[in-house]
This record gives C-alpha cells, sequence and structure tokens, in this order.
C-alpha cells in the first residue's frame, strides 16, 4: 500500500460512519469498506472505500449482511451515493 493510499484510508476512516451521518449521527468510529457493487467478489481501490461503524458495514443491518442488492432496498441509498458524499466531504472530484 502507498503512503497516498495509506492517508486516504486514515482521512475516510475519521469521517465515522457515513450511514449513521445520514441518519443523524456524527462521529460514529468505522471501519474502512471497499465498494462491492458491480464488483463481483473482487476488491476495488482503496480510492473507492466508505467508512461504516461495524453494524452497517458487517452486522445484520449492514451491507455484507443485506448484500448489494438488499442494502439500497433497505436503506434507499447506494454504496456509490455515499462514496459521492465521501468524496464531498473530503474535498474530492470525482
Amino acid at each position: 500500500m502507498t503512503k497516498d493510499e495509506k492517508n486516504h484510508l486514515r482521512k475516510v476512516a475519521e469521517l465515522g460512519c457515513i450511514v449513521c451521518r445520514r441518519l443523524g449521527f456524527l462521529g460514529t468510529p468505522s471501519e474502512v469498506h471497499h465498494l462491492r457493487a458491480g464488483r463481483g467478489w473482487g476488491k476495488s481501490s482503496h480510492f473507492h472505500t466508505i467508512p461504516l461503524c461495524p453494524e452497517h458495514h458487517r452486522g445484520r443491518t449492514g451491507v455484507h449482511g443485506l448484500g448489494t442488492k438488499g442494502f439500497p432496498k433497505h436503506y434507499g441509498f447506494t454504496e456509490e451515493d455515499l462514496l459521492t458524499e465521501v468524496y464531498q466531504l473530503l474535498g474530492i472530484e470525482k
């Protein structure tokens, strides 16, 4: 992993869970999730990541628990929507 990738992942994690943020809970500790939607079982780039708390990442109501089709059905937004929001918060042009 490059220095730039490590720095980016640190900044992403420091945002706190992006789903919790949308639900009005700021600063929830997070893990970094590599986007899966449209990528099969492969892992995306370290720059295609979003911060998720353990529940929204690996839990029953998380992206791994609900799956890439169930997650947007449950919440009304996609991983890509969350990535766009992360980029905006970090000042990154998509």
